[in-house]
């Protein structure tokens, strides 16, 4: 399916809220909207299969940007409009975009970077080097390309080093009345959502699973409602104000939700709500508790990458009577492998292996495609966890961020899980910075709920943290030591930059990791 489904059947039927009202897109409107931008890329010479890319924040324009290129039979590129000047240049080079779609600020960042790219579209005003985007549209008819397949997106995983690399899976031409987006049917059949449901996409839309469950809900005749930027109690007064039935967060959100003062978090009407769903991130246990405490039983929990090797998934039931897990596999089998690359049995901790997922490659890069392989064919995201007996999976941390201190294994995770809950926390990263006797230690970084005023302060909340953490786990698995900052590097995915406070640490040290 696909917004051109329900143009006759719902025309004025809002396809698209943003949650501040400044912009409302009806079903009809989108699908015109999408239909001209179809138009105008056939015309500058894009044939199915062919590469745009496009980097924009929460814009009004996103998902008929999307579905143009869909409806196009285009691959498309969402970038996240947070990366610097090399970093956007270098995906739109990479993932060879002959069209680049953006707003003033990303189009000033490239314009001399990208000597391939031959269509290229701005919003809300233009730059030289650039063509306005709402110009360039107005000209052709709402009616839709002839003989029409559907485009899917290629998308770059973030990843814990390096470069990201375009996750690469096979393209076919497929007729688009007869081809479903990515997660169409997983939200239909899994989640329930259905031309009935109000979905709240509360993360940058460049991302995979908002990106794709957005255009999911639009697919089966859904509103959404799109948040420009994530805000805890925003969140709240959008779900009691649209009555919205299906959401996806990430684990840091709860953590926010929970941060409010009591009285201004249960001052809104959640009951609305059938299905919130999460991933991105293990969810600390009492994190989770509190929430279906809150909530209810409508948590739903996945977990799988935008390689989409595999998919896990628990619902409440499932996660109450096994907590931490986050489920077990649907259309996939579960292995966990030692570094020899041997299968390790129940409990034992190893890289989590898919069987029988899909299948994809690392667009121009064979040696990280190649990494990601078991001898029999497996594929890996590179996390790190274990089975219990009944199958159900519990994720440890990434392999990337394991420290190891004197010879031992210390995944940085679980003393993350717990220095969260701590009520003058509201942010945590817990990673390995060099000891010269032990090779690494441990080391927390965290954002406190008031920045301590002195040095005095900070060494006796430094120890009442440090003092926390033992009292749950080992000493090993501890911070030796804490600092505090007012904010800590997270990606509005919720996804946390550790890896640019270990390097800091490491190079501060003059060492290399």
């Amino acid at each position: 399916m696909y917004p051109g489904a329900f143009r006759q059947s719902q025309p004025d039927k809002p396809a698209l809220i943003m949650s501040d009202r400044s912009f409302v897109q009806t079903y009809a409107e989108l699908d015109a909207a999408a239909n001209r931008f179809s138009q105008a890329l056939r015309e500058a010479g894009l044939e199915p299969g062919d590469h745009l890319a496009l980097c924009l924040e929460n814009h009004p324009r996103y998902l008929e940007l999307l579905w143009g290129c869909h409806y196009a039979g285009l691959i498309y590129t969402a970038i996240s409009s947070r990366l610097n000047s090399e970093e956007l240049a270098y995906i739109v080079n990479d993932c060879g975009a002959m069209a680049y779609i953006t707003s003033r600020s990303k189009a000033e960042q490239i314009a001399d970077s990208v000597p391939d790219v031959t269509l290229r579209l701005m919003l809300d005003g233009v730059i030289d080097g650039f063509d306005s985007y709402e110009e360039s549209v107005a000209k052709y008819a709402d009616e839709p390309l002839d003989a029409r397949v559907a485009g899917t997106d290629m998308l770059y995983s973030s990843g814990t080093t390096g470069l990201p690399k375009g996750v690469k899976l096979e393209f076919v031409a497929l007729p688009l009345t007869e081809t479903r987006t990515p997660v169409a049917a997983v939200a239909e059949l899994l989640f329930g959502l259905d031309a009935d449901s109000v979905y709240l996409s509360p993360a940058p839309l460049y991302h995979a699973a908002p990106l794709r469950f957005s255009m999911a809900a639009q697919s089966l005749g859904a509103t959404l409602v799109v948040m420009e930027h994530f805000d805890a109690e925003s969140f709240l007064a959008a779900v009691a104000e649209f009555g919205i039935t299906h959401t996806q967060v990430v684990p840091t959100m709860f953590v926010r939700f929970l941060k409010l003062p009591f009285d201004v978090r249960t001052s809104f009407d959640v009951s609305s709500l059938r299905y919130v769903i999460h991933a991105a991130a293990p969810c600390p246990v009492p994190v989770k508790q509190q929430m279906l405490d809150w909530f209810g039983p409508v948590i739903h929990e996945y977990y799988a990458g935008t390689e989409g090797n595999g998919f896990v998934y628990c619902d409440a039931e499932s996660w109450l009577s096994h907590p931490g897990t986050v489920g077990r596999g649907l259309n996939c089998t579960l292995h966990i492998v030692d570094n020899a690359g041997d299968e390790l049995p129940i409990g034992e901790r190893g890289t989590v292996y898919f069987e029988g997922g899909g299948t994809f490659e690392y667009h121009n890069d064979p040696d990280k495609t190649q990494k990601s392989r078991h001898p029999k064919g497996w594929t890996t995201l590179g996390d790190v966890g274990y089975l219990d007996d009944d199958d159900f999976l519990y994720l440890t941390d990434r392999a990337a961020y394991m420290i190891i201190s004197g010879g031992v294994n210390i995944y940085p995770q679980e003393a993350e899980n717990l220095l969260v809950t701590h009520p003058d926390v509201i942010d945590v990263a817990v990673f390995g910075v060099p000891n010269d006797e032990f090779g690494e230690e441990v080391k927390a970084v965290v954002q406190p709920r008031e920045m301590p005023a002195d040095g005095d302060r900070a060494a006796a909340v430094e120890r009442e943290l440090i003092a926390y953490c033992r009292e749950a786990l080992a000493d090993i698995k501890c911070p030796r030591s804490v600092d505090f900052r007012p904010v800590l590097p997270r990606h509005p995915t919720g996804k946390l930059y550790k890896r640019l406070l270990r390097d800091e640490y490491w190079q501060a040290a003059g060492r290399s990791i």
